[in-house]
Formats: C-alpha cells, structure tokens, sequence
C-alpha cells in the first residue's frame, strides 16, 4: 500500500500550496477536503457556514475525509476542522502518514486576513479568534506524526522538510 501524505492545520498554515507542490513533486493526485466539499455541495464553504450551519458543515466534511481516507497514495489538504473529529483523524492516521503544519498567530492572521471566505474569522478581533481557535484545536492537531513550523519559511522550505522525513520513514 502506497500511504497517502495528509496535511493538517489551521488555516493560513501552508497546508494548500504545500500539497500542491508535493503533488507535482511526487507525480500523485491531490485533493482539498474543502474544496470536494465545496463541489458536492454545489456552493462555497461561507454559503454553507451561513444556510446550513457548522453541524451539517462537519457531517458533509467527515463523509468526505472517509472517501480520501478509502484511496491509496494521494496527496489530502484538510480543512482547518477536520483533525477535531477523531473519527475523521482515525481513518486519516490509518492510511496515512500526518503532518501538522502550523505557524505562530501572528504570522496565521497576516496570511489569512485579506481572505473574505473564512466565515470563521468574519469577527471584530481576527486574530484573537485565531489565538482562541489554536488553543482548542492544538491538542488534536498534535496528535500528527509530524510536526513542521512554516512560520518564516518557503513552500519550498516545507515541502523539502516533509520529503526529508518520508525518505527517513
């Protein structure tokens, strides 16, 4: 079996580009839990978050991470919230190999800020929600095989560092 490379983290932390140069990288498919979501649902995220609620946000979400989970040696960006349901982790642990990829708040908000679509962080104090999200979702996204800080780093930077640590799997 051909393990997958899953990514996770909050959002801002690289997770995107990352898996899209892994992908050209190592010639494998990659997929966005967000953005199959998005497809399936036939609206963005935001639309979702505002009609729908969180509720049925996480259940689309966990029907999509079980469907990648399935597949063999592809490339997953996960959605920031992904990694919070251990049902979602389980099947993302059992065929995969788990990074955590993550930066500090500060440099999350300034990566994140110009982007309207987070319906997460559409509040008065961006980054404070950012320092509270973190703290709740940090012990689960720990939970990763591995761990890598994008803070002050390249795409390039990142990538090498996850190709290292696979090579010395």
């Amino acid at each position: 079996m051909i393990k997958n490379i899953v990514l996770i983290g909050f959002m801002g932390a690289g997770k995107s580009v990352a898996a899209k140069e892994l992908a050209k990288r190592l010639k494998r498919e990659f997929f966005s839990t967000d953005a199959l979501l998005e497809k399936k649902e036939g609206r963005p995220i935001a639309e979702i978050f505002q009609a729908s609620g969180e509720a049925y946000f996480r259940k689309i979400e966990s029907a999509v991470v079980k469907e990648l989970a399935a597949r063999e040696g592809i490339i997953v960006d996960c959605g920031g919230g992904v990694f919070l349901n251990p049902e979602n982790s389980a099947h993302l642990k059992k065929t995969g190999t788990v990074f955590y990829l993550f930066a500090t708040s500060e440099v999350l908000h300034e990566r994140t800020k110009a982007h309207g679509h987070r319906p997460l962080l559409k509040v008065a104090d961006p980054l404070a929600k950012i320092k509270e999200l973190l703290k709740s979702r940090e012990p689960f996204y720990k939970q990763a095989d591995h761990q890598i800080d994008t803070s002050g780093k390249t795409n390039a930077q990142v990538c090498a560092e996850i190709l290292e640590i696979l090579k010395n799997e």
